[in-house]
């Protein structure tokens, strides 16, 4: 890796709190190698109190962009010159893109979380699917799927300040899309059991079952979980959460969240550099 770094070599960054688990600054570095390309990626643990200068940085010091991951998705849209379609559909951002000091956020969480269920065999086009989270993953999740062609929506977060935010994303979806999407209380445990057991997949979008919460899962009751359930999670370390142990042990087949990862990566990759991640050299880098 050093040995490629010279003078002319183009910064990008990942912003975000807790971040030195990620893989991605080796998914995207050992890309730019394959490829001959002149950039360099690094992690930032930058969180909503560094926010402001951290993305004043991007400007300052000519980065071509940064990753943006929790808890900074939402936070950062006021920092920014633009917005994509779906990053200002979705109201969140994992992708700056710098364009001679234009900043341009855009999402790629929700095509990443599809295409990884694609890699792994699942199809839930036409299916229901419960999803727990609220926040800028699980609304890009809920919408890339909404307009994949999901027919029914099962959203459940806590009443917190993202409670809001997920009322606006069934109110879109609901609206804009052909999907029936409804929200619930999280806390409702009896509800979410009765919506779990006519869906075709349960999907966890928070950052529970990564650190320091690796020891907790959202279902604490494995009977929820029926053997013909898919049981996804977007956490990807440690690549089995305690709720897809859990799972696992009620013959579920499940998916983790390096799949989502690898291909909002390739998205991300593309929008900065102009050229496709060799996704297939960092599969065999990443999974295996």
């Amino acid at each position: 890796m050093t040995e490629r770094l010279n003078g002319h070599t183009i910064l990008i960054g990942l912003m975000a709190t807790p971040i030195r688990h990620s893989l991605s600054p080796t998914m995207h570095n050992e890309a730019f190698a394959k490829l001959g390309l002149d950039y360099a990626y690094l992690a930032f643990e930058v969180g909503n109190n560094q926010l402001a200068d951290g993305i004043q940085a991007i400007r300052a010091l000519g980065m071509r962009g940064s990753n943006i991951s929790m808890p900074n998705k939402q936070a950062v849209l006021s920092h920014l010159d633009k917005l994509s379609p779906a990053a200002e559909m979705v109201g969140a951002v994992n992708t700056i893109v710098n364009d001679d000091g234009v900043l341009t956020g855009h999402i790629t969480d929700g095509t990443g979380f599809m295409r990884g269920l694609q890699q792994a065999d699942v199809s839930i086009i036409g299916e229901k699917m419960t999803i727990c989270g609220a926040g800028g993953a699980a609304t890009a999740i809920c919408i890339q799927a909404a307009l994949d062609g999901v027919k029914e929506l099962a959203i459940f977060n806590r009443k917190d300040d993202f409670y809001k935010n997920a009322e606006r994303t069934v109110s879109m979806i609901n609206e804009k899309t052909d999907c029936k999407a409804t929200l619930y209380d999280i806390s409702d445990e009896e509800q979410l059991r009765k919506e779990i057991a006519t869906s075709a997949i349960f999907t966890n979008a928070t950052g529970v079952g990564m650190k320091p919460l690796q020891e907790e899962s959202l279902i604490t009751d494995p009977t929820m979980l029926r053997k013909e359930l898919v049981v996804a999670d977007v956490v990807y370390v440690p690549s089995e959460t305690k709720l897809l142990k859990l799972a696992k042990k009620q013959g579920c087949k499940t998916v983790n969240g390096l799949g989502m990862m690898l291909w909002q990566g390739a998205a991300a990759f593309e929008l900065w550099t102009g050229e496709e991640m060799p996704v297939d050299y960092i599969r065999e880098l990443l999974f295996n």
